[in-house]
């Protein structure tokens, strides 16, 4: 465990309070918290995960659903408790250094920072396909500019970034509505197109669990808030408020979506769906309501682009600071408050992976990277004393329980890649530290 702070010390930094000369601006309240986890949960996986859910669990996909926001909200009681006394960037990178060591918390912050970069281009793509339906080189010249356009946003400052995913989710938020109202006006949705749990792919246990470790990857936004941390007013208070209330409304918009989906055109449908959504109007004779459809998913898809890259900046800030990733990326933009080298490093990275690499398949090999950064995360609340716990401990081992039973149920070579991705980020620090101690 990291050694007793001074006063006027920031909790996870080197650095010292006083002086705002290397420290981001604290502009946010508890809405504008709230809107940035909606803006990151509320994206790919409503317009896109019932496919691959329901080929792994059928009609279970519910029930996978359900696990999902379960592990969820153990994982975000921790963080928010974490948080509440940590409220520096980095997120679990943080936590994890301060309650259980400097490995485990850079084993956090690079799983956070790999997976999630290549989370950033699955949205980037998934913008593209759905803002431009048309040949790949069109759509990967959309998808570029979509990271460049939200990295420029981002450069300027946070509460432009707030701004605007205050605007994303709205508009995502009326587009689900009306796609569910059309379902239902459509008159041929029903509980005959419901096929049993084990109705498509494995199903059963495993296919369940399966299905609850890809609908995960859509619950993961919240983390942008605790990783946001040094932005948010009065942190004590606004973020042990705004995760849980930011998750619980993306568990009942999921569960409305999904029930909706699912009773317009059944699992077999779905699973053989690339835009689930577009499938379910299809199917209940709403057809006329698809480009709602695109335009929701390529709003949803920005969003998320838009707090992961916010996010992702914000951890690799802090893993600078403390010599984890270049010194270079610590740097915090005089003007505009914000870590500019880290993002526009970050909008290079993902515009390179946009171009070059297929990212269909990246959920599972993110969801490993997210998950044992989650199970990090439960395991540093756990060992917090009393005065700081706002909930059980039973609760932190339910999450950690959960994360790490979703890792062992994805896709064997999502876990060989992400185990291999693991493997690569802990021999480099430990050669690095190695000379540098040398």
């Amino acid at each position: 465990m990291a050694s007793p702070r001074q006063p006027g010390d920031v909790p996870g930094s080197d650095r010292p309070s006083h002086g705002s000369g290397d420290h981001l601006a604290r502009r946010l309240g508890t809405g504008d918290a709230v809107v940035i986890g909606l803006g990151s949960m509320i994206g790919a996986g409503v317009f896109a995960a019932f496919g691959p859910a329901a080929r792994a669990a059928g009609t279970g996909l519910l029930i996978g659903l359900v696990i999902a926001a379960v592990i969820a909200y153990c994982n975000a009681a921790a963080s928010a408790q974490l948080a509440a006394v940590y409220p520096t960037s980095g997120g679990t990178y943080i936590y994890g250094r301060e309650r259980l060591g400097h490995w485990w918390g850079f084993t956090a912050g690079w799983g956070f920072v790999v997976g999630k970069t290549a989370s950033c281009a699955a949205m980037a793509l998934t913008f593209a396909s759905y803002a431009v339906p048309g040949p790949w080189w069109a759509q990967r010249t959309v998808a570029v500019a979509g990271v460049l356009g939200v990295a420029a946003l981002n450069y300027r400052g946070v509460t432009k970034t707030a701004l605007l995913t205050r605007v994303l989710v709205a508009t995502s938020l009326t587009a689900l509505a009306v796609v569910v109202v059309g379902i239902a006006a459509g008159g041929h949705a029903g509980t005959a197109h419901l096929g049993g749990l084990s109705a498509v792919g494995s199903g059963g246990a495993y296919g369940i669990l399966q299905a609850a470790g890809l609908l995960f990857f859509a619950f993961a936004g919240y983390a942008r808030i605790a990783t946001m941390g040094e932005e948010v007013r009065h942190p004590h208070r606004t973020i042990p408020r705004a995760i849980p209330i930011a998750l619980f409304i993306t568990v009942a918009v999921y569960l409305v979506v999904g029930v909706a989906a699912l009773l317009a055109a059944g699992p077999h449908r779905l699973a053989a769906a690339s835009a689930p959504l577009t499938t379910a109007l299809d199917a209940a004779g709403a057809g006329a309501l698809a480009p709602v459809v695109r335009t929701g998913g390529a709003l949803a898809a920005l969003g998320a682009l838009l707090a992961l890259i916010a996010g992702i900046g914000r951890t690799s800030l802090a893993m600078a600071r403390h010599r984890d990733l270049p010194g270079r990326l610590a740097a915090i933009h005089p003007r505009h408050r914000v870590p500019h080298h880290a993002e526009i490093a970050l909008a290079v990275v993902v515009s390179v992976l946009v171009i070059t690499v297929d990212l269909r398949g990246v959920i599972g090999f993110s969801s490993f990277g997210v998950l044992v950064y989650y199970a990090i995360a439960n395991a540093s609340a756990f060992t917090q004393p009393a005065a700081d716990r706002r909930w059980p401990r039973w609760l932190n081992l339910l999450g950690v329980a959960g994360c790490l039973t979703l890792v062992a149920t994805l896709p064997r070579q999502s876990v060989l890649a992400g185990a291999i991705m693991f493997a690569v980020g802990l021999a480099g620090r430990w050669l690095i530290l190695r000379r540098r101690d040398g």
